[in-house]
């Protein structure tokens, strides 16, 4: 959010940081965007329409609700696992080297490990995390279910093939 708010335009956007329980209901807001792939985050079927409920009843009538989400039928995961380290130089701290592991597919779960390693002082941080991929049509499903109109749903411009963007509004 912090790059975000550096962006043309940031200071006409109200900026809430949290999961959608966090937007008060009632806010009138024309358009809320999850982004980073954040809708398979929600790893139960309570949550995720926990989500869209909050999101809905933030929303003015018509306003939008766009996100986007990786396809499993494109099974990302089977190329985590070959993917060779990364390095990257970052400013202020020096290198950071990248270790992607799958650690379980159970689908729709699917678990893995990120490993940083920070060769200036030698140090290794560990991120395990679990995501749920949901299709097409199961979001599809849930969006109308919580009262959503779906109005597009196209190829992420970036990553053709490999994600869905979601648009979808309020009644």
């Amino acid at each position: 959010m912090q790059v975000a708010r550096t962006k043309p335009c940031s200071d006409q956007v109200t900026w809430l940081e949290g999961d959608a329980t966090a937007i008060p209901p009632g806010t009138g807001a024309d358009l809320v965007v999850m982004t980073g792939n954040a809708a398979q985050a929600h790893l139960t079927d309570e949550d995720w329409h926990t989500t869209l409920r909050h999101t809905y009843a933030a929303l003015i009538p018509g306003g939008y609700f766009v996100f986007e989400t990786r396809r499993p039928e494109r099974r990302a995961w089977e190329e985590w696992d070959n993917s060779p380290p990364l390095t990257v130089d970052i400013p202020g701290i020096g290198q950071v080297e990248r270790h992607l592991r799958l650690t379980e597919v159970n689908l729709p779960l699917v678990s893995f490990r990120f490993t940083y390693h920070f060769r200036v002082d030698e140090t290794t941080l560990v991120s395990d995390s679990t995501i749920r991929l949901r299709g097409q049509h199961e979001i599809e499903m849930g969006l109308r279910q919580e009262g959503f109109i779906i109005r597009d749903v196209r190829e992420a411009p970036d990553r053709p093939s490999r994600e869905l963007v979601f648009i979808a509004n309020r009644k």
